[in-house]
């Protein structure tokens, strides 16, 4: 009989819908809740989205999966509670956990210590932590949703077994060495992220939505057009670009559509009709990443008086135009028609902090700036090389993007896309620290919402001591003037929004989970510390409405 090699995962979840994805070793049937779902295969692995329909608001529906009518999960003897589909019920509060940048490394020492103890250490994992916590604890306390913004797989980073893998198939003395090559061994990686038996199980309980970031790639993907230039002339970097679309298609974008929408996505449904979809797909790929055509990883949801909109800052930029642009038109009209009022709480959330401490964000914008010519052409070649080695790759450095989104979101704010919310929310990660800012625009703007930024990563890749002092430097108010002085002697714009960090940032492996009832909201982050015995420990906790 067939069996399951990943999964289940829980994805997509709202009121009335939700669906389930698994990884069999076999073409099969699949079976969740009496519904259906024929596998569909991408070279040479099976997959299959089971959608769930026509449910009533705030249920809970305990389910197993059955493959050709056998039941393979929950497996035999299991220890943990059964696999529950939980609908949102709007008069309810929901729950949110999130965070980002998960690497993917044993439990055990040296793994589960500092970077400083170990150049093996990572410290543990928050994620994990948090799913032990779910099992001690009371089932109502639980999250709806769990958003992973970006950095869910590390393709340039080690993770034991599938670089064992990797060295069993190939030679790795040159490039791309031990970093994942292809779509074969973007399968392992993914399957050894989350395969862990306690997060497995989170993931099949928890309704999870997804955004991929630059390691879900490779470091500093889409940075600048010259990064792009260059990787394409590298002989490996078609079948490395081409494996981690389709398998972030396969493994992440697809559960994060409700059914109604999987239904009408012409690629998908091309995918079930075909043998093995690896060639239509690898085309599809190559296209997808050749240009700008409006092509959406963005996607967005309403759960109750919540409004969530997803935004895909990575795939979509324009770099080899000016302004260069995080989207293009057709994405941002994409967006702008998403980013409204009439919600009791707008949520915008992005692999990349939106508003990042300013020091660093004025940083950004000078980067662009004498980049793009400001400072001349040594200037420019200067601009490019610190661009690169210090990661300026954020919202502060496409400066046109971001003053397109700041005004778009004042203007929700002050009521003039419909009924303010009683927040904005704008979720980030990718820094590897956590902080919360609260956003303030000029009276003129008249913005009634309260807006916040709410950073939280990492799940589980910590900074070193010497890192950590970097980044609090960085919030610091002198290397806020500096940060000024620099964008100001290139050239750059002052804005009419200013943004304080409310305390310290906080690092260390960490999660953060936001409570909304009615008009009210509520932050927490929590982080856990290396070593054995983790536990997470509260480091914030803020009213926002």
């Amino acid at each position: 009989m067939p069996g399951m090699i990943l999964g289940p995962l829980l994805r997509y979840v709202d009121e009335e819908q939700a669906t389930v994805w698994v990884e069999t070793d076999a073409p099969c049937e699949v079976e969740v809740l009496g519904r259906t779902a024929r596998t569909f295969c991408v070279c040479g692995h099976h997959y299959a989205l089971v959608g769930i329909e026509d449910l009533e608001p705030g249920t809970s529906h305990p389910y197993d999966v059955r493959l050709d009518g056998e039941v393979v999960w929950p497996e035999p003897d299991s220890e943990f509670p059964q696999s529950v589909i939980r609908t949102v019920d709007p008069s309810d509060r929901l729950r949110i956990t999130w965070g980002s940048c998960r690497v993917t490394m044993p439990h055990t020492p040296p793994h589960n210590l500092s970077k400083d103890e170990s150049e093996h250490g990572r410290g543990n994992d928050a994620l994990r932590t948090y799913a032990l916590r779910m099992l001690e604890g009371d089932s109502a306390e639980w999250p709806h949703l769990l958003f992973m913004l970006g950095d869910q797989v590390y393709a340039d980073e080690d993770a034991p077994e599938t670089r064992a893998f990797i060295r069993s198939r190939r030679g790795t003395d040159g490039d791309p060495g031990l970093q994942v090559a292809d779509f074969e061994e973007y399968t392992r990686l993914y399957r050894e992220s989350w395969s862990e038996p306690v997060v497995r199980w989170l993931l099949s309980t928890v309704g999870v939505a997804m955004l991929f970031d630059d390691h879900d790639v490779h470091d500093d993907w889409n940075i600048s057009i010259d990064w792009v230039e260059e990787m394409r002339s590298k002989s490996w970097w078609d079948a490395r670009i081409t494996g981690a679309l389709v398998s972030y298609w396969v493994y992440q974008h697809l559960g994060n559509l409700s059914p109604k929408i999987l239904r009408k996505l012409e690629v998908f449904g091309r995918a079930q009709e075909v043998g093995d979809a690896w060639p239509m797909l690898r085309d599809w790929a190559r296209e997808a990443d050749s240009g700008s055509e409006g092509r959406r990883w963005s996607y967005s949801r309403t759960l109750g008086g919540v409004g969530v909109v997803f935004m895909d800052s990575r795939e979509g930029r324009v770099l080899g135009e000016k302004p260069r642009r995080m989207f293009d038109e057709d994405e941002w009209d994409w967006i702008k028609d998403r980013i409204t009022g009439d919600c009791d709480h707008l949520i915008i959330a992005d692999t990349l902090p939106i508003f990042m401490p300013p020091a660093l964000h004025d940083a950004e914008a000078w980067s662009e700036a004498i980049s793009d010519g400001a400072w001349g052409p040594i200037g420019s070649k200067a601009g490019e090389r610190i661009r690169r080695a210090l990661d300026l790759e954020h919202w502060g450095a496409f400066q046109h993007s971001f003053r397109q989104l700041t005004d778009l979101i004042a203007d929700v704010g002050a009521g003039r896309c419909g009924e303010a919310p009683a927040s904005i929310i704008t979720l980030g990660g990718d820094i590897h620290h956590a902080y919360l800012a609260e956003i303030a625009y000029r009276r003129d703007r008249e913005v009634s919402s309260p807006v916040w930024q709410a950073v939280c990563s990492p799940y589980r890749n910590p900074l070193d001591s010497r890192e950590k002092r970097i980044a609090r430097l960085g919030s610091t108010k002198g290397a806020e003037a500096v940060g000024k002085m620099l964008a100001k002697s290139a050239g750059v714009p002052d804005t009419d929004v200013r943004w304080r960090l409310v305390q310290p940032p906080t690092f260390e492996n960490q999660v953060a989970t936001l409570t909304v009832d009615g008009r009210e909201a509520w932050l927490r982050l929590e982080r856990v510390w290396p070593g054995e015995d983790p536990e997470l420990e509260t480091s914030l906790e803020r009213r926002l409405a």
